[in-house]
């Protein structure tokens, strides 16, 4: 799983430590990531936690990453892609792409592509991703500019944010489409408001987080990682493919957005972030 040193990420990791999965955690600190280790194995009998070292916004660390993890597993039963940033200001990647498109869904994205391989003799096998309701602020998505590096600040990110969340579900969409008949199913979903660092760097989210935490709109990490959990591990998931499923209250009153009811939009998706990170589009 990406992203497993903090917040969520720990959350989930520690859940299927404790259910008995032998856990790879993708992740750029090498500090954090043992102390990690050390926090999710300490009591827990039989515990197997990995580490490998990457930053998702650079193609180059995911390849590697990938490399590493199908050289150190011949399968996989599950990936949890939730590593995500929430930037201020317009950061460009290593690659030339917007920073927070390149960690949020091109670096998954490149990265579930490599592993496909074992996790269909995994199977039956599942992709979790982490997205976010925060899809609904995407706006109008340009899908040939979708990476394409920008200026904005605070009223700007969130809108990028938002685009990159809209991609992780088109993406899950489009994943389940093509695995079809393979045992791996694709699953998104959005863990509600959770109290996490994720935007930390966001102007006026610690005052807005201790507002939140006085009522029950605000989750814990841990409350934050059961639905992620729930369609890694239960049995009524195991042939479920292609949902996306929110913890945000109210959430389900909502109308689906367009977006996601136009499958060729998925299509033009994966085709065009196919060719960002390098790879065949069909």
């Amino acid at each position: 799983m990406t992203g497993g040193t903090s917040g969520i990420g720990k959350e989930i990791a520690r859940g299927l430590v404790r259910r008995g999965f032998h856990v790879g955690i993708v992740c750029r600190n090498e500090l954090r990531a043992k102390a990690t280790v050390d926090e999710l194995t300490r009591g827990v009998r039989g515990a197997r936690v990995e580490t490998f070292i990457g930053d998702l916004s650079v193609q180059l660390d995911v390849r590697r990453v990938a490399a590493s993890l199908l050289e150190r597993f011949d399968r996989l039963d599950v990936l949890v892609n939730n590593a995500g940033v929430q930037l201020l200001r317009a950061k460009t990647s290593a690659d030339g792409h917007d920073r927070m498109i390149a960690t949020n869904h091109l670096g998954p994205f490149l990265l579930t592509n490599l592993l496909l391989g074992a996790l269909e003799k995994g199977a039956p096998s599942r992709v979790v991703v982490v997205a976010s309701e925060a899809h609904r602020q995407a706006g109008r998505l340009d899908v040939e500019r979708l990476a394409e590096p920008g200026s904005y600040r605070a009223a700007g990110a969130m809108r990028v944010y938002g685009r990159s969340k809209l991609l992780n579900i088109l993406f899950t969409q489009e994943l389940a489409r093509r695995m079809e008949g393979s045992g791996v199913t694709a699953n998104a979903m959005c863990p509600g408001v959770v109290a996490t660092g994720l935007a930390r760097d966001v102007w006026g989210t610690e005052r807005l987080g201790a507002l939140l935490a006085r009522t029950p709109v605000l989750r814990t990490p841990a409350q934050g990682a059961r639905m992620a959990l729930r369609l890694a591990t239960e049995p009524q998931y195991e042939t479920c493919s292609g949902g996306f499923y929110s913890s945000t209250p109210g959430a389900g009153l909502l109308p689906r957005v367009g977006a996601l009811k136009d499958p060729e939009l998925g299509r033009a998706v994966w085709e065009r972030s196919a060719r960002l990170v390098g790879l065949p589009s069909r």
